[in-house]
């Protein structure tokens, strides 16, 4: 069994920073891919930065330049560096990620965290 935890989402003021990170328990050999989502209020999940297994990273527009996606393979934990907030990036983010482990390569979910920027 796999088990995914998300944290350090919360309220932020225009301008400031946040890390999210994704953490995975269980029998895990390797992190392959990873993807960070997010779902801003009224509107559909969108994909804002991605990581795949040779550790190419690739973000959407909005984000590039201020947003950092990077993973720690010894803690099996995957982050979200987020610079520069702007109001507009408030909406739930969450990680998916694909992992090989004992039950073979599956894709996991986080359970999500709001992130709200605000003055």
């Amino acid at each position: 069994q796999v088990q995914v935890v998300e944290s350090g989402g919360g309220l932020v003021q225009p301008g400031g920073s946040l890390r999210l990170s994704c953490t995975l328990s269980g029998s895990i050999f390797r992190i392959d891919a990873v993807g960070w989502y997010r779902q801003p209020p009224g509107k559909q999940r969108e994909l804002v930065a991605g990581m795949n297994s040779g550790g190419s990273t690739d973000y959407a527009d909005p984000v590039k330049g201020r947003f950092t996606i990077s993973r720690d393979n010894a803690k099996n934990t995957v982050y979200l560096q987020m610079n520069s907030l702007k109001p507009e990036d408030t909406a739930v983010y969450s990680c998916n990620v694909r992992v090989m482990s004992t039950l073979g390569s599956s894709g996991y979910w986080g359970q999500g965290t709001q992130v709200t920027v605000s003055s």
